[in-house]
C-alpha cells in the first residue's frame, strides 16, 4: 500500500523545504525521531529514496523534487477542499474574488457591477487584496472562489481567461540619460539594475526583468539584468527607481495610476505585454464563479486593445 497521508505529506514538506531534520521537527512542533521514522516508512512504501542524508547534509533526491511539487499541491488541495466546505455552508454565502491593488486593469469596478445585474440571487461579491502572489495563493487554498490575476503565474489546477492585453512600460528617473526618448528597446536598457519581488518565481523574474523571451535590438535574448533592491510594492519600486537605484518595466494601466515628476514612463518595442486573466479552480462547479467569469469576459469585450493603441 503506498497511499500516502495528508500527515506524512506535511512533515514531507516541513523536512524537504528545512534540508534539516532538527530544524523542520522544531517547526511541525514534534520531536526528531518520529519525524525521522515517518520520513523513512514513507520511503519504505514508495519503494524510493526522497533524500539523501550525509552527517553534514540532507538533500532532495530527484524523486523527493517530485514529491515536493506534488505534495505542496495536494496539501494546498486538502485545505481549499475544508475551507470551501466551511464557507458553503455559511448561512448567508458569498462569493469571495481575490486581486492584488491595481492588479484589474481598472476593470474590477465594473465586473462586479456587471455580476450583479446578472441574477439578484447571486451571492454577493466580497472582494479582498492582497499583495504579490497572494491572490493566486488564496484562490489555491480555498480562501477565495475566483481572481483577477497579472500573467505570468502558475495555472495548475486552474482555469483561467483573459480579459485585456496591455503594453508594458520602462519605468526610469526623470534624469535618467533615456527618459529624453520617445520609445527604446530592451538592448538600450541592457546591465541597468532592476528591482526584484520579494518572494518572486523564477518565471516571475524572469518576466520583470524583460527576459521572457523578449529580445533585445540586436536579435539576441536580452541578458539577465544586474539585480536591484528588494521591493514588496508598487510604491516601494517608484521609490527605488526615483532614487536612481535600477529602472523597471509596469502595465501602462498602472503607470497611468502612478503619475510622479521625478518618474518617466517610455515605451519599449521589444518587450513582453502584461495580460489581466479571470481565474477560478478548474474543479468549480458554482453558479456565482461561473456569473462572474461571464461578466468579466463581457465587460473586456468592450475594452480596446491596449496594444493597438500604443502602436500608434
Amino acid at each position: 500500500m503506498t497511499e500516502l497521508e495528508a500527515r506524512e505529506l506535511r512533515y514531507f514538506i516541513a523536512v524537504a523545504e528545512e534540508l534539516n531534520f532538527s530544524r523542520a521537527a522544531q517547526r511541525l512542533g514534534m520531536a526528531q525521531p518520529p519525524l525521522s521514522k515517518t520520513i523513512a516508512q514513507m520511503e519504505s512504501r514508495l519503494g524510493v529514496r526522497l533524500l539523501e542524508r550525509t552527517t553534514r547534509q540532507v538533500r532532495l533526491t530527484p524523486a523527493g523534487h517530485v514529491l515536493l511539487d506534488q505534495a505542496r499541491i495536494a496539501v494546498d488541495a486538502v485545505h481549499a477542499a475544508a475551507r470551501r466546505t466551511r464557507r458553503a455552508g455559511q448561512p448567508t454565502p458569498q462569493l469571495v474574488v481575490a486581486v492584488k491593488p491595481g492588479g484589474d486593469a481598472g476593470l474590477l469596478r465594473e465586473i462586479l457591477a456587471a455580476y450583479r445585474e446578472k441574477d439578484p440571487h447571486l451571492p454577493p461579491p466580497e472582494v479582498v487584496f492582497g499583495g504579490s502572489g497572494e491572490p493566486i495563493a488564496m484562490l489555491r487554498d480555498g480562501r477565495a472562489d475566483v481572481a483577477l490575476l497579472r500573467s505570468p503565474f502558475d495555472g495548475q489546477g486552474l482555469d483561467s481567461e483573459t480579459l485585456l492585453v496591455e503594453p508594458r512600460l520602462a519605468v526610469l528617473p526623470a534624469a535618467h540619460r533615456l527618459a529624453g526618448r520617445r520609445r527604446l528597446r530592451l538592448s538600450d536598457l541592457r546591465g541597468e539594475p532592476i528591482p526584484r519581488w520579494k518572494g518572486a518565481a523564477p518565471s516571475t523574474i524572469a518576466y520583470c526583468t524583460g527576459c521572457d523571451g523578449a529580445t533585445a535590438g540586436d536579435g539576441q535574448k536580452s541578458a539577465d539584468a544586474p539585480e536591484g533592491p528588494l521591493v514588496a510594492s508598487v510604491e516601494q519600486l517608484l521609490e527605488v527607481v526615483a532614487l536612481g537605484q535600477g529602472v523597471a518595466f509596469l502595465s501602462l494601466s498602472t503607470t497611468k495610476r502612478h503619475q510622479r515628476p521625478d518618474i518617466a514612463y517610455r515605451p519599449v518595442t521589444d518587450l513582453s505585454p502584461s495580460a489581466v486573466m479571470v481565474a477560478w479552480p478548474e474543479t468549480s462547479r458554482s453558479p456565482a464563479v461561473a456569473a462572474f467569469v461571464q461578466a468579466a469576459h463581457d465587460v473586456a469585450a468592450h475594452h480596446p486593445d491596449q496594444l493597438t493603441a500604443m502602436a500608434h
